[in-house]
């Protein structure tokens, strides 16, 4: 159904078509005539859903602070868990990870050869030398948020801290390469290109993706590639950049005990940073970290 200049967006803002999205569109159906992908417009977000997301996030950002102390040598990672659930349910929000697909706790625990997806227990005790990936994700009024971060448990090897630190900068080389009007395969080319160039391999078979509405949306955000490819990025678009980098194979397997642990098919060690963006008019803003 078309719409015409002088009635309100299709977005929502209440704003005639021609002063919101008219151009926006035009624009998109230009990209999509030379065969680009191009986002459908509910991953588009308005300004209201963007504040309500952005509340979410507050919460997930204050959260990590919170268990940032917490994360140590001696402590289980179901302690972590403890943690994270109490802290987001006191502020009215619920963890997105728990129940998602039937995983079973509030927060993704990560150690050492753990890709993504580690599920905390009781009998997971952090060890001096242990790295670890805490992935946190919370829901506020049904909007979603979702970041992690790295840390080092103690004294660690010069290995596991390189690696720690590049994949940090391989995050910001692909935030550096999210640009509106750009493409989801410009963010990959900059991770790969920054991560093999130091001597590491990236995970393939998890990456980045649409968030805000929903905890997964389109697109899919791989961290290899080529500039050019992919759905065009556009203002309004909330994605997660989050690579994963290992010191040895790039390939995952998934543990079989428990159906969601990713590790690394030759027991090397990986990282993985994750922060969440808004695409902007002139860039992007980092919402969640």
């Amino acid at each position: 159904m078309s719409i015409g200049r002088n009635d309100s967006c299709w977005c929502g803002s209440g704003v005639k078509y021609k002063k919101c999205h008219m151009n926006f569109d035009e624009k998109l159906d230009i990209l999509k005539d030379k065969g680009h992908i191009i986002p459908t417009r509910n991953l588009i977000k308005n300004k209201e859903q963007i504040e309500e997301i952005k509340k979410s996030a507050e919460i997930n950002n204050a959260l990590l602070d919170y268990i940032s102390d917490k994360v140590k040598e001696g402590v289980t990672t179901e302690e972590i868990d403890k943690l994270v659930y109490e802290f987001t349910v006191s502020k009215g929000a619920i963890p997105a990870p728990l129940n998602y697909g039937g995983f079973p706790k509030s927060v993704c625990t990560s150690i050492n050869d753990v890709i993504c997806h580690g599920i905390p227990s009781k009998n997971e005790v952090l060890k001096n030398g242990d790295i670890v990936n805490i992935d946190v994700s919370t829901i506020l009024n049904g909007y979603f948020s979702d970041a992690s971060r790295m840390f080092m448990i103690g004294e660690v090897s010069e290995e596991a801290r390189n690696l720690v630190n590049v994949c940090k900068e391989c995050l910001y080389k692909g935030i550096e390469a999210a640009k509106p009007w750009g493409f989801v395969g410009d963010i990959g080319a900059a991770i790969q290109e920054y991560a093999e160039s130091k001597g590491y391999s990236v995970v393939r078979d998890f990456g980045g993706h649409g968030v805000g509405v929903k905890f997964q949306e389109e697109p899919f955000i791989p961290h290899f590639g080529k500039k050019g490819q992919g759905m065009v990025l556009t203002p309004g678009m909330m994605i997660t950049i989050e690579p994963m980098i290992n010191t040895g194979d790039f390939r995952a397997y998934i543990d079989e005990k428990d159906g969601w642990t990713a590790r690394t098919v030759d027991g090397s060690l990986s990282a993985q940073w994750e922060h969440m963006l808004l695409i902007t008019e002139d860039g992007v803003e980092i919402i969640s970290k």
